[in-house]
């Protein structure tokens, strides 16, 4: 294997370091053939479907590429905005404000986004970082919850970028803080003042992202860490059992995923006489396709078609104060250790050293 061509090493340079933001990605815009490649990207990556490959193969692209894209570009554009996705428009300004936030205590770091699939890719962005003298490099996964369809390869495509590097910077990576006292806090601060402004219905579903039951069997510890999140952030709420549930959204194929299912569970609530629910998706950073469409809009009518008579979705965390300032915790408690002060400011680097010992007492 040949490695990419690197800069000259330069002797005595400062260390600098940078927090890449990443989340699972999107269609450059919403068309077939745009999503003809990014489903092809998504769907091709072994750590999501996890079937014989030889096999998957055909079926991907002798089957699905051929009929999913028209459909999906469909979905994509009702959502689409004037700006693009709602998973890039979020994802970039998360990141815009992150830096901010970490500027405002003294940390000049560089912060850049990336997707796993499309663009911009995780090799493009660190290619862009070690080009600007980068070499402490901080992975901070939008995915709260671990999985390995999700968070794992992310490590996969950081892992596949350095096999072709010759000179590695120095990684770390927050994989997971699905009971993050500061996330969870966040959560029920949206949810509260969701509540203030139109009231409370008579149950809250929370909604995470589905995937196939077996991975649950083989050692993910995915479903357990949506629970977690689930309980801990009902008792915030200062919910009783039988007010809440947790469920399971974006199946696909015929294989059985992690039960129970969100459509059928409101389908069923609005059977039973439940006429209002609450829809909130705590497992997704920002609102996407599948916050907005198949939730707000999509299982809005299920739930309304079965009787249902008040729907309300509850938007993802986004650019609350509240979420930004728990992401910047995070990213500062990760990056204790390394420098994230200019090297000829001995003020700001006395700062660091003395909240990195802060940090450290708490933790």
């Amino acid at each position: 294997m040949r490695f990419q061509q690197e800069p000259p090493y330069a002797h005595g340079q400062a260390p600098r370091t940078a927090v890449v933001y990443c989340n699972l990605g999107t269609p450059d815009e919403p068309t077939a053939p745009a999503l003809r490649r990014y489903l092809a990207e998504f769907l091709g990556d072994h750590r999501v479907v996890e079937i014989p490959r030889a096999l998957w193969m055909l079926i991907l692209h002798g089957i699905i590429l051929r009929v999913r894209p028209k459909k999906s570009a469909a979905k994509y554009a009702s959502v689409w905005t004037p700006e693009g996705s709602p998973l890039k428009v979020w994802t970039e300004k998360q990141a815009t404000l992150l830096r901010g936030y970490l500027g405002e205590r003294g940390h000049q770091v560089t912060v850049r986004y990336a997707m796993r699939y499309g663009n911009p890719s995780i090799a493009s962005v660190l290619d862009e970082l070690k080009a600007q003298g980068v070499n402490r490099v901080l992975i901070a996964s939008a995915y709260p919850q671990y999985s390995g369809t999700t968070t794992a390869s992310v490590f996969d495509a950081v892992a596949l970028w350095a096999l072709k590097t010759r000179q590695i910077p120095e990684f770390r990576f927050i994989n997971r803080y699905h009971d993050d006292h500061g996330y969870i806090e966040a959560l029920a601060k949206k949810i509260r003042s969701h509540w203030m402004h139109h009231g409370q219905s008579e149950q809250l579903v929370m909604s995470f992202h589905g995937v196939p039951e077996r991975t649950l069997e083989l050692g993910d510890p995915y479903h357990c860490e949506c629970h977690k999140t689930g309980r801990l952030l009902a008792e915030q709420l200062g919910l009783a059992k039988d007010r809440y549930k947790v469920t399971f959204q974006s199946r696909f194929g015929k294989a059985k995923w992690l039960e129970p299912y969100t459509e059928p569970t409101l389908v069923a609530l609005a059977q039973a006489g439940t006429k209002s629910v609450d829809v909130v998706c705590p497992g997704f950073t920002n609102d996407c396709l599948e916050t907005l469409e198949e939730i707000s809009m999509e299982a809005h009518e299920a739930f309304m078609h079965a009787g249902g008579e008040q729907f309300q979705y509850i938007d993802c965390l986004n650019d609350s104060p509240d979420w930004m300032r728990a992401l910047t915790d995070l990213t500062e408690r990760h990056l204790q250790g390394w420098p994230t002060q200019a090297a000829d400011d001995p003020t700001a680097l006395k700062a660091s050293r003395e909240r990195a010992l802060t940090l450290g007492a708490k933790d």
